[in-house]
């Protein structure tokens, strides 16, 4: 494959060709950590999103409709065995272009070749079930079964943060169903994309069952989205984007994975080290940009003074710096846009009356891991969803005050529980309105086979490798009369 990071320049990929005339706009993607020019996109136009979108639906019903489960899923295996192949490559990709530090670049890898293999098991296990008709009147001699058949054409829209293995939770189960797909990846970090369109294309997937436009979001989203000949919409980003798809996509199928600012709970029966060490990882894995990282860290008196000691110790050890040097552990923010604002919400807590107890300061993307007492649920580090390498920790004295404050959200995505009482984990569980809940181990966590998916502001839908699956089917109705 040869990533020099000098070689990245890509077009869109429709119907099987690359498309990279001359005379169309071009974007530069930078590596948020250095700020240097890793490679330059060329963008789509809107004409370009109609070809893809037409190919798709051509594809669809010519090819793959009509594909046999087992050669989806040999597809789909193909791919993961090619970017196995590939792993470290990758992973310097990711690094590049996200700023993630290799060590999570690599971590993002593993998922993907995960999501690849569930998807291509999915693909050998979609099941309608039979139903007894014989139980209604006139009934008798008649059989009635159901069976989930493909939509046809998949937009997805993907976000910066998790560039490959976002793609991969609306690419893979859509192909395992038996949909076609047009991609538009975040123009931030569109070289995985294209990358990844590459091992789909040399594992043997028809021309035009994937398709990538590149580009910025403003320009190509409501023509993709609205095109009739899309039948789902699987969107990953910012709530006011994700709204505003699904007012455009009218009475298509969509699924929404959008904003959180999750709340985490810290009982003083917990193990407090281990629950230091977990909102550590939830909160600043990749500079805090996970829509369920750790936010609202509530803490019962009795620990609160031991907890944050701890947490700044252990913060204070994060080695901040360069994401490919393997000792890295905190890495830039995508933007220094991004890190202006995290550092501005910042300073408007602090002139709010709120206490910073360590970091607080920005070096150009580079934003310190930040701790933050004090604080009020009207301030923006606690009542929007930050995505930046800060928490607010909150003291309270029992499960009526913190379920209170902990549901003072619009937000309902993740949350985590630390404690070791079991009655109180489940009673938590039943109140706290998420539609995820994690027991001793913080809001970020996600494994690919889950229900994925938020309630309230949060979005609509699930992923997860058998519900983006059933999201991206319809139940068919057959019934037979016995002559």
């Amino acid at each position: 494959m040869g990533m020099d990071e000098k070689a990245f320049q890509f077009g869109s990929f429709i119907d099987g060709e690359e498309i990279k005339a001359l005379g169309r706009k071009e974007l530069e993607v930078i590596n948020p950590y250095n700020q240097k020019v890793i490679g330059t996109i060329s963008c789509a136009v809107v004409n370009d999103v109609k070809l893809a979108v037409t190919a798709a639906d051509k594809v669809y019903h010519e090819t793959m409709k009509k594909m046999p489960a087992y050669e989806r899923s040999n597809i789909l295996r193909h791919v993961a065995d090619l970017l196995e192949q590939k792993f470290e490559d990758f992973s310097r990709l990711l690094t590049l272009e996200a700023g993630k530090p290799i060590r999570e670049s690599r971590g993002e890898v593993t998922r993907a070749l995960q999501v690849l293999r569930l998807a291509s098991e999915g693909a050998k296990n979609i099941f309608g079930e039979q139903i007894p008709l014989d139980i209604a009147v006139g009934g008798t001699n008649q059989i009635g079964f159901t069976k989930r058949v493909p939509l046809g054409v998949v937009a997805a829209i993907t976000p910066f943060n998790f560039p490959l293995n976002l793609a991969l939770h609306k690419i893979a189960p859509a192909i395992a169903a038996g949909n076609t797909v047009v991609l538009k990846p975040a123009e931030k970090t569109p070289l995985s994309s294209a990358m990844l369109y590459k091992l789909f294309d040399q594992a043997g997937l028809p021309k035009g069952a994937l398709n990538v436009v590149m580009g910025l979001g403003t320009e190509l989203v409501e023509t993709l989205v609205t095109d009739p000949l899309v039948k789902k919409v699987s969107f990953t980003g910012s709530n006011e984007v994700g709204w505003k798809i699904d007012e455009m996509a009218k009475r298509k199928k969509v699924t929404l994975e959008l904003g959180s600012n999750a709340p985490n709970i810290i009982f003083s029966d917990c193990d407090v080290d281990h629950a230091v060490h977990s909102i550590v990882l939830g909160g600043f894995t990749f500079a805090g940009q996970a829509c369920v990282s750790a936010q609202r860290i509530y803490v019962q008196n009795e620990i609160y003074d031991e907890f944050i000691n701890k947490l700044v110790t252990e913060l204070k050890e994060l080695k901040m710096g360069d994401p490919l040097d393997e000792a890295t552990e905190l890495g830039p923010m995508i933007t220094e846009e991004a890190a202006k604002r995290a550092e501005t919400w910042i300073l408007e807590a602090r002139e709010q009356g709120a206490h910073i107890v360590l970091g607080g300061n920005r070096r150009g993307t580079m934003v310190e891991p930040t701790v933050i007492t004090n604080v009020s649920s009207h301030m923006n580090v606690v009542c929007s969803e930050v995505f930046a390498p800060i928490v607010s920790i909150i003291p309270f004295t029992d499960e009526k005050e913190v379920l209170k404050h902990a549901n003072q959200s619009e937000f309902g995505l993740h949350a985590g529980i630390f404690t070791n009482n079991i009655n109180r984990a489940m009673q938590m569980v039943d109140a706290i309105e998420t539609s995820g809940v994690w027991i001793n181990e913080s809001s970020v966590r996600r494994f690919d086979h889950i229900p994925y998916g938020g309630i309230k502001n949060s979005g609509l839908g699930k992923e997860g490798i058998k519900y983006a699956i059933e999201g991206m089917t319809d139940l068919k109705f057959v019934g037979i009369k016995l002559i």
